[in-house]
């Protein structure tokens, strides 16, 4: 009898062992949260309308990378969309802001049938947030709100780069 109280005892402690803060799994017990930056980029020619840059954190291979472009200011507030983002002009040509990540690095680039004709205003000092989310908890949120997401993950701030 002893036998079983004690091994139910040690299984009982290894489930609980590895629950994160909101009982979700964790990783050797460890808090699941997000880490995110933003970052102003210029789009130009020369650097192939891409920039990538990499994280400065530690990124799991399950984690997913989020992007958010700063798209316009309305009543006084940043409105923020999930990119890629697609623009249409009245001449046909389009723009697509998008991008791509790895486990080291998000890459941000543009897409389009004429990028070298775009104003200043498509490709410079563009404004992106990041946010690296674990995949356990996708599905949990609707990215396309990045106010939610901020409440999902307990972010305050975006640190800058």
């Amino acid at each position: 009898m002893k036998r079983i109280l004690t091994f139910i005892s040690v299984f009982a402690l290894l489930l609980t062992s590895c629950d994160g803060e909101d009982g979700r799994d964790g990783l050797d017990g460890a808090i699941i949260a997000s880490s995110a930056f933003e970052i102003q980029l210029d789009f130009t020619p020369e650097n192939n309308y891409e920039f990538v840059e990499p994280y400065g954190f530690q990124v799991l291979p399950t984690d997913v990378t989020l992007v958010y472009i700063s798209w316009e200011i309305a009543n006084g507030q940043d409105v923020w969309r999930l990119v890629p983002q697609t623009v249409i002009f009245e001449d046909g040509n389009d723009l697509v802001y998008n991008y791509d990540f790895t486990q080291t690095d998000v890459r941000f680039f543009l897409e389009g049938s004429d990028l070298d004709i775009l104003g200043a205003e498509w490709t410079q000092a563009q404004v992106f947030r990041v946010v690296v989310v674990p995949a356990d908890n996708v599905g949990r949120v609707d990215f396309s709100d990045l106010d939610a997401v901020m409440n999902m993950y307990g972010i305050e701030e975006f640190s800058r780069r």
